[in-house]
This record gives C-alpha cells, sequence and structure tokens, in this order.
C-alpha cells in the first residue's frame, strides 16, 4: 500500500468537508392504529436522547469537545439535536485514504471544529397503509480528518431501507509555498470509506463530480423479505392476494424514494 504524502500547510487548514447523510426506514401498516402504533414506536427509539448518543459517539469518532447540545423531541413527531464542537489535542489522526472508519466498537479519531446536525420525519401515507421514517444527519468539520470517518458507525447506527449519501469538500487551503488546495485528500468514491458488510447488504450507485469535489451514493437493501416490512401483523396472517399487493406497494414506496421520482400507476 502506497503511503499517502503528508501536505504542509501554511497556517490552518481550513478546507470545510459536508457530510449529509439521509436514511429511511419503509414498513406497510395495515390498520390505522398500527400506522399510528408505528409512528409512536419510531418516535420512541429514535427520540432525542438517543440521537444525542449518537452524535456525542460521532463526535468522539473524529476527536472533537462538544462545546454545546441543543435537542428537542417534537409534537406529534420527531426531534432534532445540533451540536457545537471545537477542536481538542490530537493524539492519533486516522488517514483520509479510501479505507472504511471505525464500527461503534472501536471509536478512534480526530477533527478541528464544527457541527453536528440530526433530523427525523415519521410519516405514514393516508391510504394505502405505508409508512416511512427519514432521518438527516450533517456532519460538517474543518481541519484534516474527514466526516467520511463517522460514515460506518452511522450506517450501523440505524436500521435502513435506503441510503443517500452527500459528500463536498469546500474552500481552499495553502501549503507553505502559497499554493492553493482544493482537497487534501484522495477520494474516488464514498463507498470506499464502506465496510465489506454494507457492501454485502446495500446495492449501490455512485453520481460524482470530480472538477468540483462533489461525491454522491445512493444504497439500496438487495434482499427482500416482506416480513422485516410488516408492522401490527405477520407474513402469515396475509392471503396470497394480500402478500402480492402489499409487495407491489413497498416496492413502489422503495423505488419512488430511490429514484426520486414518482411512478406512474400501472
Amino acid at each position: 500500500m502506497t503511503k499517502q504524502r503528508k501536505l504542509k500547510l501554511h497556517g490552518f487548514n481550513n478546507l470545510t468537508k459536508t457530510l449529509s447523510f439521509n436514511i429511511y426506514d419503509i414498513c406497510y401498516a395495515k390498520k390505522p392504529r398500527h400506522r399510528q402504533e408505528y409512528i409512536e414506536y419510531i418516535d420512541d427509539v429514535y427520540n432525542a436522547e438517543r440521537l444525542t448518543h449518537i452524535l456525542s459517539d460521532v463526535a468522539e469518532i473524529i476527536g472533537a469537545n462538544i462545546l454545546n447540545i441543543a435537542h428537542l423531541d417534537y409534537e406529534p413527531q420527531g426531534a432534532s439535536v445540533t451540536m457545537l464542537i471545537s477542536e481538542e489535542p490530537i493524539k492519533k489522526i486516522l488517514p483520509n485514504t479510501e479505507t472504511p472508519g471505525p464500527l461503534p466498537d472501536s471509536v478512534v479519531a480526530h477533527l478541528d471544529k464544527s457541527h453536528l446536525t440530526v433530523h427525523t420525519y415519521p410519516e405514514s401515507h393516508p391510504d394505502n397503509g405505508i409508512s416511512t421514517f427519514r432521518v438527516d444527519i450533517d456532519v460538517s468539520t474543518c481541519g484534516r480528518v474527514s466526516p467520511l470517518k463517522a460514515l460506518n458507525y452511522l450506517i450501523h447506527s440505524f436500521d435502513s431501507d435506503i441510503v443517500t449519501l452527500d459528500y463536498r469538500v469546500r474552500g481552499f487551503t495553502r501549503d507553505v509555498r502559497g499554493k492553493k488546495h482544493f482537497i487534501d485528500h484522495k477520494i474516488n468514491s464514498i463507498q470506499n470509506f464502506l465496510s465489506r458488510d454494507s457492501h454485502n447488504r446495500y446495492q449501490m450507485i455512485d453520481v460524482n463530480v470530480y472538477q468540483e469535489n462533489i461525491f454522491h451514493t445512493k444504497m439500496v437493501l438487495k434482499e427482500f423479505e416482506l416480513d422485516n416490512y410488516l408492522f401490527g401483523t405477520g407474513e402469515a396472517n396475509l392471503t396470497a392476494r394480500e402478500k402480492k399487493t402489499i409487495t407491489k406497494q413497498v416496492h413502489r414506496e422503495i423505488s419512488e424514494i430511490f429514484y426520486g421520482r414518482n411512478i406512474s400507476r400501472i
């Protein structure tokens, strides 16, 4: 493996690196009370307290001091957490090579300063029993370490049917000769920062604009088991016709979210 050459900078590395991370969980809840129970379940599992814990772990992964936390559980549902963070003395720097970051049981790495945010959006379709849960997370850093090193931990912290990832490096920093650098680490794809189990579980596609240091990856589960999408009932309690109808509805929801467009009814 080729060792990455260390960039000698003039002053502080003021490149801004932002990871925007969206996850979607989809389910079918047959009756209105089941839909309400699903929303309440999701709202309880991903409340502001748990999201604060997740972001605190992310701050630890990227080596940040937490300066301030604002968190709120909304009525009737949803939650938000915002953290302001700052640099700390650097003990060990993770390289920005295209390799997966740490998992939840091995939290290491470091960052300079910026912020972390998370917002949740539970909702349900009023007619066809489909309910979805979306989480939006932003990890923005200024300094040497890329927030992509927190990606493995975040993906393993949520049960996700669909994941969309945006990573962008903005601004520039100067080396000791005064030359501008608009990115300070090699990256060909966000996929290279994901662990093997994520590659095995998800189908992935990239849309990258290398000239602008913009990277986009979409992920969707490869395997489909209807029982994993049912809330308040099980596949064994459904007729063959119901199974077919619900499977079609869930597949449609997944496809529309993954491709970002409505699909005409047949």
